[in-house]
């Protein structure tokens, strides 16, 4: 699964959540039909008798969040199709072939879309990618995605396949959209007003450097449109840094922190061999550039008055 998007207002400093999102798989017609969220759909047919159906749901539901990682609650591994080795998912496999003690040349991660065969947790049988275990009988996972190979016994998380991004995704296919610029899923609470950047998700985290559009930790939209893992920008801004690490745009409302600074430039008096030293600088957060007066304490945009600036030259 991947994790959840969220947008920054940090007028406090503090990201404000307005979204999950994670990884699972598809979300056309044709999509659905292939991710089920129910054991309902596991029944076999044309049973129709309550005690063929009490049976046959009892089967189903043997060893029901028994089973699983730390990752997904289900009741089957996967034969990894580039190693030949079985996992209990995907995260499990990239995990233990990406680890420090690994040959370089060797790690690699799993292409998810090529699972092809799958062992059932309780009896052993491998079969061909299935909800329901052609041995037994049970269903592997009450959430089911054939595109995806994804099996998940925990359907709390609201599942749904999104087909723009081609997995599946957490929290409720009826709160969120897919952003065809952004090129990724966004709450329904951001459709008109979230800034678009050209394939904002399909990148790594401007912190940590983990790839946000796959992640399983919540991401959150920074005013700027930019992403960023909601820890790592929880993290920056205790360490005082309230600025976009991509753009440097300002991540919250930052009109008290330039009064402090008009207080402290007009308290400290520049030499007189300085005071009439001009500097061209660019606003990180309009992007205007002006010319200014030079001061060894900050130098303030004309324009939107804001001390998030760079000098570009001198005169």
């Amino acid at each position: 699964m991947a994790a959840a998007i969220d947008r920054s207002e940090a007028i406090h400093f503090e990201p404000k959540n307005l979204q999950n999102i994670s990884c699972e798989e598809n979300n056309t017609k044709a999509a659905q039909s292939n991710c089920r969220p129910s054991h309902r759909d596991c029944m076999p047919k044309g049973e129709s008798s309550n005690r063929l159906k009490t049976s046959g749901i009892e089967t189903l539901d043997k060893g029901y969040l028994q089973y699983g990682c730390s990752h997904y609650r289900r009741r089957c591994r996967i034969r990894a199709p580039c190693c030949n080795e079985i996992f209990y998912c995907r995260h499990c496999h990239n995990e233990a072939k990406n680890n420090i003690n690994v040959d370089q040349k060797l790690r690699h991660d799993i292409l998810r879309h090529q699972v092809q065969q799958v062992i059932c947790s309780l009896c052993g049988t491998e079969q061909e990618v299935g909800q329901v275990c052609i041995s037994c009988g049970v269903c592997m996972g009450r959430y089911y995605c054939g595109i995806c190979k994804l099996f998940d016994d925990d359907t709390s998380k609201k599942q749904y396949h999104c087909d723009g991004c081609g997995i599946c995704r957490i929290g409720g296919q009826e709160n969120f959209f897919h952003c065809n610029k952004c090129r990724c899923c966004y709450s329904t609470l951001l459709k008109n007003s979230h800034p678009c950047v050209e394939g904002a998700m399909h990148q790594d985290c401007p912190v940590c450097f983990e790839y946000l559009f796959e992640s399983r930790n919540v991401v959150t939209v920074m005013p700027c449109g930019h992403t960023i893992h909601k820890n790592c920008l929880k993290e920056m801004q205790e360490h005082y840094q309230y600025a976009c690490p991509l753009c440097s745009k300002s991540l919250c409302d930052m009109s008290k922190v330039w009064a402090k600074f008009d207080m402290e430039v007009a308290a400290t008096p520049m030499p007189e061999f300085y005071q009439h030293k001009m500097v061209w600088i660019l606003c990180n957060d309009c992007g205007t550039t002006s010319e200014v007066k030079f001061h060894i304490v900050a130098h303030k945009c004309p324009n939107c008055k804001s001390y998030n600036t760079r000098q570009t030259r001198g005169r």
